[in-house]
This record gives C-alpha cells, structure tokens and sequence, in this order.
C-alpha cells in the first residue's frame, strides 16, 4: 500500500493522518475474534461470560501509523532505559522512591507500557506504566482483523506474541536466579475476577500452561509466606507476574508478597524496583530535563530523543501559584496514580480540586493534545480521541496496540472506543 517514493517523515505521515480520518473499510471481525479467545482459553462460553459483557472493550476500527512513527517511539523507550541505568539518575528516583524499591534483584519488568500521544510534531510520551493491561487481548485483536479494501496490506502481525512473552518471564526468572526457570507462575492481583482486564489473566494462564508452565491465577490476599517459600493453596510459587497497583506492596494484605520479595524467594516481574526506576510519574521530572540529564553524561542523541517528553515538573506549594495562572496548558497527575485516575485537563480544574492538588503529590505535565481517528456510526462520523501503547520487555517492542476514547483519558466506556489494532504503513 505505502509508495517506495514516499518514505520521508511528512508524505507517510500525511498518508496515515488520512487513513485515520477516512479509512472505515476495515473492520473488526468480532465472530473470529470470540473463536480465537475461546480457543486460546480453552473455554467455548469464554466470549459470552467474560467479553461480550465489555461492550466498549474493542474497538472495530484499526489505527494506521507511519513505520516511521513507531521508530521513533521505539528510539525514545531504549532512550529512556538507558537513561534509567546511569548512576545519577537511579539516585535522584531513589530519593522519593520508597525503602522496599532500592533494591535491585535483577528483573527488568514484564510488559512495559509507553504510552504516546501523536503531537504536532510527532509522537510525545505522556505516560509509563508498569502494570501495562491488555498484550494478550491486542495480540489476539491483531488476527481478527478483516480487510475488506482489496489494496490494503494487513499490518505486521505479532509473531507468535505468546512464544515471546514465555521467553520474557524465563528471562526475568534467569536475570535474578542465574539458571533453570520457573515452573510454577502466578498471575497475581487484587481480587482478579472482578478486574475489567481478568479475560486476559486467563490468556496469560493458558499461554503458559501450553508451554509446559503451571500457572495460576491468584488474589494477593490468599498468598502465603512460611519457610522461606511463598505459596498459594499450598502450592509454592516460582515467579509472580505482578498485576497489582499497591507499587510498593505497603497494604495489609499484600504482607506475604512484600515480605517474600523482600527476601528474594520469589521472582516478581514487574515490581517496586522498577517502578521506581521508570513508572513513578516524578520520574517524569528528569527525563523531560535536558540540563540535568546533560550534567549526569547522557549522550547528545540521547538527549534528543528525550525531546519527545513534554516537559514535567513536581507540584509543590511554592510552584503552586505559577501553576495555576498557566493551568490551561498543563495536565496534573497524581506522583502514584494509575489508570487515569484523579488525573485533571488544567482548563478542568477547579478551585476546589486545586486545593488539593497544591499541597503537593502531584506532578504537572505540558498538555499534548492526542490525534484523532474518525468512527462510522451508520451515516454519522465521529471523533475519537488515540492513545498508542507499546508493550516492551528490555526496550525491544513486543506489541503496539492503540486506545480509542472520549473525555480525559481512556476509559473503555466510550461507543466505539477500546482496545484497536495498530496497521503500520
């Protein structure tokens, strides 16, 4: 579809710019899609029980972005994990980093997520998570897609995702014991059947029991430690794929998974050390800060593509005052948020909430505005507002999925939003 011709920056990026806007010939093929879940769950009622429930879950309409864009996203994550392994820079984060996250037991984190706006002027991080939802489910709507233009190409399709993510948590498993692999995994969480995002612990489970893994999936509150061994219903557990938001396991019923990671006697990916390292939205104020990052020896192509971060800065009662006169060009989000929660738009804020927000706990980000992809609701055309995700292990691209959404962030409540396959061109 793309025109050897056409392979600078601006002729590919008006080329999928345009496709966002006009393209409704593709579309999801939602019956392939409950077949592919239910196979790959083992389960035939899977699609009925868990996903036809989550109406806004998937989007019908794929996301087209220039090979260009995703290459550049891709420059700014091994940018920013080479940034996080200088000495100075693991300093600073430590400092507002709690206790249990200082040390380092060799993990790098499962499944990262780097979440893009595409700005004016290119892609611009607005957000790293390390609790990044949805790899499984992107990897399965990727195949069910059905091209209906006889001159489109099919994107790039993961290849064998499943087989990548089973290589990664061997990885993380070698990284901290140095040989063998883990043989029992738990997908742990807070009450895990009532997260919105359960349909994809019972993928990951599946994935790795077809490859010889018994995995489990398990609430954090039935975890046991005794004997120097972390269990679950008594069976002991090797490696925790960590889905819980409590970053620095500081709540009553995560003690047996502090206590065990503390200790070293299980293998946690991702976990609080990382956090620290890269998700900790005050990380946010050092990477958007050329002069500081230049003083600690950071390479000039580095710094460059650090550009990409809007600029970040750390709400305090003395900045206060200035932020609020320049609130409408500023987003404020919580230092330990996640999922778009208590998250605030500067020209959304109101008096009430910046009482709050002054006293601190917040971190101040430059306002880029997301692209957009146009929907087809019978004659009618409406915008969506896009989020592009990479889904990373050790700065490599495992997958690159996209969000469709209204309001402030996304919310998977929105008529044609959710979850859309990403079509590089």
């Amino acid at each position: 579809m793309s025109d050897p011709a056409h392979t600078s920056w601006g002729p590919v990026q008006t080329l999928s710019e345009r496709l966002n806007q006009n393209c409704f010939c593709i579309t999801l093929d939602r019956q392939s899609l409950c077949e592919a879940l239910e196979r790959e769950a083992g389960d035939p009622e899977f699609c009925e029980t868990f996903i036809q429930p989550k109406t806004h879950l998937f989007s019908n309409v794929p996301v087209f972005l220039s090979a260009s864009q995703v290459a550049e996203m891709q420059e700014v994550v091994a940018a920013i994990e080479t940034t996080a392994r200088l000495t100075a820079y693991k300093a600073a984060v430590l400092t507002w980093a709690p206790e249990i996250s200082h040390v380092d037991h060799g993990p790098v984190g499962a499944l990262m997520g780097y979440d893009f706006h595409l700005g004016e002027d290119g892609p611009r991080l607005i957000e790293i998570n390390t609790n990044a939802g949805g790899a499984f489910l992107n990897a399965l709507l990727a195949r069910a897609q059905r091209a209906c233009c006889a001159e489109m190409d099919m994107p790039l399709k993961p290849n064998a995702f499943e087989d990548v993510a089973f290589r990664m948590f061997q990885d993380e498993w070698e990284r901290q014991r140095g040989s063998g692999f883990a043989s029992r995994i738990a997908i742990v969480d807070d009450r895990p059947e009532e997260q919105y995002l359960y349909p994809e612990f019972v993928l990951v489970q599946q994935a790795l029991a077809a490859r010889g893994v018994d995995a489990v999936i398990a609430d954090a509150r039935h975890l046991r430690h005794e004997a120097g061994r972390l269990s679950v219903e008594g069976k002991p557990i090797d490696l925790i794929y960590n889905r819980v938001t409590d970053f620095a396991f500081d709540q009553p019923e995560h003690k047996a998974l502090r206590d065990a990671y503390r200790d070293g006697t299980v293998v946690v990916t991702p976990n609080p050390h990382i956090h620290a390292l890269l998700a900790d939205k005050r990380d946010l104020s050092l990477l958007s800060d050329p002069a500081t990052l230049q003083a600690w020896g950071l390479a000039p192509t580095l710094l460059a593509r650090l550009e990409t971060v809007p600029r970040t800065v750390l709400v305090t009662p003395e900045n206060a005052d200035e932020l609020w006169r320049s609130r409408k060009s500023l987003f404020f989000k919580p230092t330990g948020g996640h999922g778009g929660k208590a998250v605030y738009r500067g020209d959304k804020v109101t008096k009430g909430v910046w009482s709050d927000i002054a006293h601190g706990g917040y971190v101040a980000q430059t306002l880029v505005k997301p692209s957009e992809r146009m929907i087809r609701f019978g004659d009618a055309i409406e915008a969506r507002k896009m989020d592009v995700r990479l889904y990373t292990y050790d700065a490599q691209v495992l997958l690159v999925a996209a969000r469709l959404y209204q309001g402030q962030t996304t919310n998977f409540r929105t008529p044609g939003g959710g979850f859309a396959p990403v079509f590089v061109i």
